[in-house]
């Protein structure tokens, strides 16, 4: 199979003809999908609780959907010789999961608390990795990405409990949106 970015007629700067006409077919699908996560970004952004609630929610029906499963695999492999700690890591993810499907306000700070932590490893990260980079061109902006990255980590976490309430829904509402106006502009490309 050819690289369509090595082929000779192909021009830097503009997508493979490939990828064009593969958006082209389907450009209904992406306008649609796009002006959805639009739409629910802006929705998230003007009502961040709900957005943070309903996120958890998601997160804990996933847990008991992925708890259910693991204990009936648990239940399965009963020759296996560690059935019990498999039992014992569903029960786990079970009660996780029905802490956060079904008690809306609990969880929040919890999860809040791994996003600061997450932003503040992956800030750390990116400054260490742009810092041993400095001969390569932009290595800066990989500094400020994750210096940036880092303090906000900081912020959420040292705002506890208050930003639980509002930083969940304010970073899905920024990420939907952001992907939402992508994929509109992309459709709209072609």
């Amino acid at each position: 199979m050819s690289d369509p970015l090595n082929d000779p007629g192909h021009q830097p700067g503009q997508p493979p003809e490939e990828l064009l006409e593969a958006i082209r077919a389907h450009k209904g699908w992406f306008t649609f999908l796009g002006a959805a996560l639009l739409i629910a970004g802006v929705v998230a952004l003007l009502f961040p609780l709900v957005a943070s609630i309903a996120a958890k929610v998601m997160v804990g029906w996933i847990m008991l959907v992925a708890g259910g499963i693991n204990l009936w695999a648990a239940f399965q492999t009963r020759s296996w010789g560690s059935t019990i700690w498999n039992a014992l890591i569903a029960v786990l993810s079970l009660a996780v999961g029905v802490y956060l499907a079904f008690f809306p306000m609990t969880g929040l700070v919890a999860l809040t608390l791994l996003l600061g932590l997450t932003f503040a490893a992956q800030g750390v990260f990116e400054v260490l990795i742009g810092l041993q980079n400095r001969q390569t061109r932009g290595w800066g902006f990989l500094v400020l990405s994750g210096a940036l990255s880092l303090v906000l980590g900081i912020l959420l976490m040292f705002g506890l409990p208050s930003t639980a309430e509002w930083a969940l829904g304010l970073m899905l509402g920024i990420h939907f949106v952001s992907s939402g106006i992508s994929l509109l502009m992309l459709s709209r490309s072609v």
